[in-house]
């Protein structure tokens, strides 16, 4: 039989072998900082809208009930009594002048509406 100084001199042994064996978990390495590859938006709509720089659609329109910007797009909204309508619009490559990559339009009691018929009722 293994008395109780023994059990503890072998006990204390594993411990500090133990604390020298280094994490039992491996430490992931940290992802290399890459920067993203540029965001090519490449419209999907076919309206009359679509291409056209803000100015050519403030031109349009007049002056719009709304216009945010956010990261690197941005959104205009023109409103009449019989539609409402939200053109957005980004760059369609790098470096290039933001233009009218998609437009919602949709009744003021929030119906969708059809685009060139609401821009049509909209214009100046």
């Amino acid at each position: 039989m293994i008395d109780n100084r023994r059990l503890g001199a072998v006990a204390m042994l594993g411990l500090t072998l133990g604390a020298c064996a280094g994490p039992a978990i491996p430490r992931a390495t940290p992802p290399r900082a890459t920067a993203p590859p540029p965001t090519v938006v490449r419209p999907v709509q076919n309206n009359v809208l679509i291409g056209n720089s803000a100015d050519a659609i403030g031109r349009m329109f007049g002056k719009p009930r709304l216009d945010v910007t956010e990261g690197a797009g941005r959104k205009i909204q023109y409103a009449g009594s019989n539609c409402i309508l939200d053109v957005y619009f980004y760059a369609p490559r790098a470096g290039a002048d933001p233009v009218a990559t998609h437009v919602d339009a949709r009744t003021p009691d929030g119906r969708n509406a059809e685009v060139d018929s609401c821009a049509q009722a909209l214009r100046r």
